[in-house]
């Protein structure tokens, strides 16, 4: 692998993280290092790390809190 996609994903030590467990990138981040933003951008629809992933999260606890309240009434 590069050195500059190296860098960009260690940069990141989640995402660097997430690497060592799906390890296949390798392969294609080895042939071509401008593959870097394809890797980020499936590991954060496969994680859920989206904004509109972590927004969603947030509304649904919301609304279980909400519920728990209401059944405690």
């Amino acid at each position: 692998m590069q050195v500059s996609a190296l860098i960009e994903l260690k940069k990141k030590p989640k995402i660097f993280e997430l690497l060592k467990y799906n390890s296949y990138w390798l392969k294609d981040l080895n042939r071509d290092p401008n593959n870097v933003r394809a890797f980020l951008s499936s590991m954060k629809v496969k994680y859920r790390m989206r904004a509109t992933d972590k927004v969603s999260d947030a509304i649904d606890n919301i609304d279980i809190i909400s519920n728990v309240l209401n059944a405690l009434k």
